[in-house]
């Protein structure tokens, strides 16, 4: 398999482990586990990495995301969850029509710098950095729609800082989807090489 394609599944995995994480802190009004969250949330201040597994940190930061491609991908239809397929195909709808608007990027680019700033003064995973990469999303992703409506418990859909997690992985979501894109990622192939992203998902949980 080529290297690109590696990498394209990479970006795809990153997709899913945003989408796979607001399903679990909708449902659950938490997620216990931080490091997968900051890899997650970090890779949206990751512009300049070297290799695209440098921006979440390697591929082993991934595997809640890799294990969602096989989960959804395969032919098992009692591991699927059309919740998170539903999640997916939005994050990968709204960076479509990101994508042809320049001047949002732009602004998208801006916003993301100040956090890089912000970052020298608080943690990633701070409330204050948290609420900052919500607004991003939430200024300048979400109006332009289609609106990714997130199901879950009513009781943690109502806390701020859930809110505030839930659009900043979608936020995550995007960054993925941009580099899914830039790396020759098209919907079609989510449909016509399925097998093949099965297979270096698994591929990429043995090593």
């Amino acid at each position: 398999m080529s290297h690109n394609f590696e990498n394209q599944t990479l970006a795809f995995a990153g997709i899913c482990q945003a989408a796979s994480l607001v399903q679990q802190v909708a449902r659950q009004g938490i997620i216990e586990n931080k490091t997968t969250l900051a890899a997650t949330l970090n890779s949206i201040l990751v512009t300049d990495a070297e290799q695209s597994a440098d921006i979440y940190g390697g591929h082993g930061e991934l595997t809640l995301g890799y294990q969602a491609i096989v989960d959804q991908l395969s032919n098992d239809s009692a591991r699927k969850n059309a919740e998170l397929t539903r999640y997916m195909v939005g994050i990968v709808a709204l960076e479509r029509k990101l994508a042809k608007r320049r001047d949002l990027m732009s602004m998208l680019g801006e916003r993301i710098n100040q956090v890089k700033r912000q970052r020298h003064h608080f943690e990633l995973l701070d409330e204050q950095v948290l609420a900052n990469l919500a607004s991003i999303y939430s200024d300048i992703v979400s109006p332009i729609g289609p609106r990714i409506q997130v199901a879950g418990n009513p009781t943690y859909l109502q806390q701020t800082p859930v809110q505030h997690q839930i659009r900043a992985l979608l936020l995550a979501g995007i960054r993925s989807a941009v580099l899914w894109r830039q790396l020759g990622g098209k919907r079609r192939h989510i449909l016509f090489a399925r097998k093949r992203l099965v297979a270096q998902a698994q591929s990429a949980l043995r090593k």
